[in-house]
C-alpha cells in the first residue's frame, strides 16, 4: 500500500529544459565564434552548437539543416563550396536572372495616357464600297446531312476472287526493260 507520504507528494515531473534561443541565432553566433574566412561547414556549425548549448532535442539536426536552408534562401548566410559564412555588407546586392527592367521616365503632369492596345491581330479595314452583305441564315438541324465527320464504317470483307498464278513476292517489282532491236541492218 502507499504511504501518506507519497499519497500527499505526487511525484514531481521532471525539471523544464533549458530553453534554448532561436535556431538562427545559434546559428550564428556559432559561425562567428569560429570566425573562418573560407566560411564553417555544417559540422562544424553542429560541433560548436552541442559544446556550447549541450542538451539538445532529438530533431536537433533536422532543424539546424532546414533552418540553414531557410538563412541561405534568404540571403542571411551565403553558401560557398560546402561551407557558410556571413554576407560581406560591403558587397553589392545579388542580382535576379534576366535582363533588368528598363527605368520608369516619370510623365510630366497632365499628361493624358491612352488605354494600352488590346491584344491580338487588329481587324482588317472594311471597304467603304463594298457591297452590304446579308447576314447567313442559320441552318435547321433538319437539312440532310449531320455535322462533322461521318462515322468511319468497317470495310466489308472482300470476296474471294481466284488467285492467278504465284503469290507476289516483296518488295518493288523489277523494272520491265524493253526489247532492244539492232541497229542499222
Amino acid at each position: 500500500m502507499a504511504t501518506d507520504d507519497q499519497l500527499n507528494n505526487p511525484p514531481q515531473p521532471p525539471p523544464p529544459a533549458p530553453s534554448l534561443p532561436h535556431y538562427p541565432e545559434m546559428i550564428m553566433t556559432a559561425i562567428e565564434s569560429l570566425n573562418d574566412k573560407n566560411g564553417v561547414s555544417k559540422s562544424a556549425i553542429t560541433k560548436q552548437i552541442e559544446s556550447t548549448y549541450g542538451d539538445l532535442p532529438p530533431a536537433f539536426s533536422t532543424l539546424l539543416t532546414h533552418h540553414l536552408d531557410v538563412m541561405k534562401q534568404t540571403g542571411q548566410l551565403l553558401f560557398v563550396k560546402n561551407n557558410y559564412m556571413k554576407p560581406d555588407p560591403n558587397a553589392p546586392p545579388k542580382r535576379g536572372r534576366g535582363r533588368p527592367p528598363k527605368p520608369k521616365v516619370p510623365l510630366p503632369p497632365g499628361t493624358v495616357v491612352s488605354p494600352p492596345r488590346p491584344r491580338g491581330r487588329p481587324p482588317k479595314p472594311k471597304d467603304p464600297f463594298a457591297p452590304i452583305s446579308q447576314p447567313k441564315k442559320k441552318t435547321t438541324p433538319g437539312s440532310g446531312r449531320p455535322r462533322g465527320r461521318p462515322p468511319k464504317y468497317p470495310k466489308p470483307a472482300p470476296t474471294s476472287a481466284p488467285v492467278a498464278g504465284p503469290p507476289r513476292g516483296r518488295g518493288r517489282p523489277p523494272k520491265v526493260k524493253p526489247a532492244v532491236a539492232p541497229v542499222g541492218c
